[in-house]
This record gives structure tokens, sequence and C-alpha cells, in this order.
């Protein structure tokens, strides 16, 4: 038996279930800080509500960082999450292409599926405060690029 390695191990045990909420993180290529930019950061942002980015996933909530992006997804009944990261990834780095030409996110992505027990707010309220973690802004509401359903 052949053992795996890198990137392609990380989707052993993955499943995609639809109506399922996932807290998904993906980072930048090198994860150079490409969100500093306030153009950029701008451009994804306003990707996060066309609809044209998540096909019938739902996101919940999701904030920028300067080198990643976190988010809460609710997987709708048709795509899964493989789908749902690589559409948003291209989508917005094709947005992003006349600001930042090559490559914008890194391969891959993290996903861990909240329990049906698990407080989605809770978790939603982590996501929101990664920027005051990170010592960016000292309240969460100094920190533009971030949205949730639940405000």
């Amino acid at each position: 038996m052949k053992s795996s390695s890198g990137h392609r191990a990380l989707r052993l045990g993955r499943v995609s279930l639809p109506g399922h909420v996932y807290l998904l993180t993906t980072t930048t290529a090198y994860r150079r800080s490409l969100f500093k930019s306030e153009d950029s950061a701008r451009t994804v942002s306003r990707c996060m509500v066309d609809t044209a980015c998540w096909g019938d996933a739902c996101v919940l909530c999701w904030v920028l960082m300067p080198d990643h992006w976190h988010g809460l997804v609710k997987l709708g009944m048709r795509d899964g999450l493989s789908t749902v990261m690589n559409r948003f990834k291209g989508f917005t780095a094709r947005r992003l292409h006349c600001l930042q030409p090559g490559l914008v996110w890194g391969r891959g992505f993290h996903d861990r599926a909240l329990r049906c027990d698990e407080d989605i707010k809770a978790a939603a309220r982590y996501v929101v405060a990664n920027p005051l973690r990170a010592g960016l802004v000292s309240s969460v509401l100094d920190y533009p690029y971030w949205d949730c359903v639940w405000l």
C-alpha cells in the first residue's frame, strides 16, 4: 500500500454533507500578505456577496486576513466542499488579476465540520475575532473586512 503525502492526504476522511456548516480556511500563495492592500481586500470583500462566487452554498460569516481567509459556509444540495472552495478561489483570483498578477491562493484548504450540537454563533464569533487575536485591531468593529449574517 502506497502512503499519501502532502495536500492529497488532507482529502482522506473529508466528507461533504449537504446542509451542514463547515469552518473553512484557505491561505494566500506562499502566505504573502496580499490583502494588506486596501484595493485587493475590497475586491475580495465585494466577492463575498456575489452569489456567482458561492453557487448554492451560503456564507454565514467570513473574515479576510492579510494572508488568509476564514469562513463559515453552509453547503447547499448541489456542490461539495472542494467545488465550493475552488469556485471561491477562482472567482476571487479572476477579480484580483489586474491588481495582483500571479497566484493568489495556496493549494488546498482546511475544513472542519461543525457538529449538530456545536454553537454556530460561537464559531462565528471565533471567525470574526481573528483580527483581534492577531493584534491588527483593538476592536473587531475597527476591522473592515468581515461580515456575519447575525448582525
